[in-house]
């Protein structure tokens, strides 16, 4: 188990034994970073760290000191360098790594009580029950005495119900405004709500939900490929017309394994990852064709590529449009040469991850642009009225 997936389960053994935990989120990176912001580790009182921040260099510090900075109680923010320890400062060489990377990491922690709800752990609950997105604003830096503190939240639900409060009208607004964009849009922000006192500095995140891979074809190359998408934290169905091939035995780890009748697969294929890979000419054209008539986020067919246009010559003979046609890949996977089950596992599942990330796949070697873009705060000033309040307030 990995992931979300891990990470909530280790929550729920430490509810369970009634023990308080440490929650390190990171939620503001400058520069070069291993882990994007919304990475999650906990830190629990006894045994091993569950998830990453970063590439191996925080997590010992973290979990050596996370319980010490949260005594108090009150979540903190704690800043991390990975450029070179060349301060003259103490203390500014004490939280550098001296990786050469030239990056600084932002890391929220925070105390989980087990007598007490958080709002980020409902609302991952809520996304992987429901398997619909949801959003999260966090304040991660204000101006001194203001009513907003650190690690104040308000919630957007998959259902689109705000949850929480803030405390400051104004600002609450705003963010609701900024929060059902950032869900619209799929893509977590940065931004910084400035008024008549200083700023507020706030973590807009899109939550989103595990991805849903559903294979047609149980057979042997199928294996390697649920393995590999279970270490990704897929949520994962295997489904296929023959009794011999569609057995749980075979996919321990897969979430499902069902056999249907070809092309009557008894659950929604839209915003799925749908693969089709029978080795069945005529099992994958039922299968295709149902596919073809869902809207998933990625089709891929398996074999050649002249088979595939017989496939489609039969389904739609008319050439009339299929709902899902666009995001249909065929041969699937990128042009990797390999040709174990494993190689091709691994061709398919990086092109999937690369149309998710909305990705051409290629070498990063000949990426122009940095790997992970950065982009800036971006800065809402309230207007007078509001601001005057705010300071009011504050």
């Amino acid at each position: 188990m990995t992931g979300t997936s891990a990470l909530l389960e280790a929550i729920q053994r430490a509810e369970r034994a009634g023990e308080e935990s440490v929650l390190a989120t990171v939620v503001k990176v400058e520069g070069s970073a291993y882990r994007r912001p919304g990475a999650r580790m906990l830190i629990p009182l006894y045994g091993g760290t569950v998830g990453t921040v970063s590439g191996g260099c925080l997590e010992a510090e973290l979990a050596k000191k996370a319980w010490w900075f949260t005594e108090a109680g009150v979540p903190r923010v704690r800043r991390y360098s990975t450029g070179t320890d060349e301060s003259d400062d103490e203390q500014e060489r004490s939280l550098t790594f001296g990786l050469g990377c030239n990056g600084t990491v932002h890391v929220l922690l925070e105390r989980l009580a087990p007598a007490s709800s958080s709002p980020v752990v409902e609302l991952l609950q809520q996304v992987r029950r429901s398997q619909l997105p949801g959003a999260l604003a966090t304040v991660i830096s204000t101006y001194r005495n203001a009513r907003v503190q650190v690690g104040d939240r308000l919630v957007l639900e998959p259902s689109w119900r705000f949850a929480g409060r803030l405390w400051h009208a104004e600002l609450e607004e705003a963010i609701r405004r900024d929060l059902a964009e950032v869900l619209s849009r799929q893509r977590s922000e940065l931004r910084v709500y400035s008024d008549a006192r200083g700023d507020i500095e706030v973590f807009l995140e899109y939550v989103a939900p595990q991805v849903r891979l559903v294979v047609f074809g149980c057979g042997h190359d199928a294996q390697p490929l649920v393995r590999m998408a279970k270490m990704l934290d897929w949520h994962v169905t295997v489904m296929d017309g023959r009794t011999h091939f569609a057995r749980p035995e075979r996919f321990p780890e897969a979430d499902a394994v069902i056999c249907a009748t070809p092309g009557e697969a008894p659950l929604s294929l839209d915003g799925a990852v749908v693969l089709v890979m029978t080795h069945s000419y005529s099992q994958d054209l039922r299968w295709l064709h149902q596919a073809l008539q869902s809207s998933p986020v990625y089709i891929g067919q398996l074999g050649p590529r002249d088979r595939t246009q017989r496939l489609l010559a039969e389904i739609d003979p008319q050439g009339t449009s299929l709902p899902g046609l666009d995001n249909l890949h065929y041969p699937m996977g990128l042009d990797l040469g390999g040709d174990t089950p494993e190689s091709v596992a691994l061709a398919a599942l990086g092109e999937i991850t690369a149309v998710l990330n909305r990705r051409e796949g290629g070498m990063l070697k000949h990426r122009r642009a940095a790997i992970h873009p950065i982009e800036a705060a971006m800065v809402r000033t309230l207007d007078a009225p509001q601001a005057e309040k705010l300071a009011d307030q504050g």
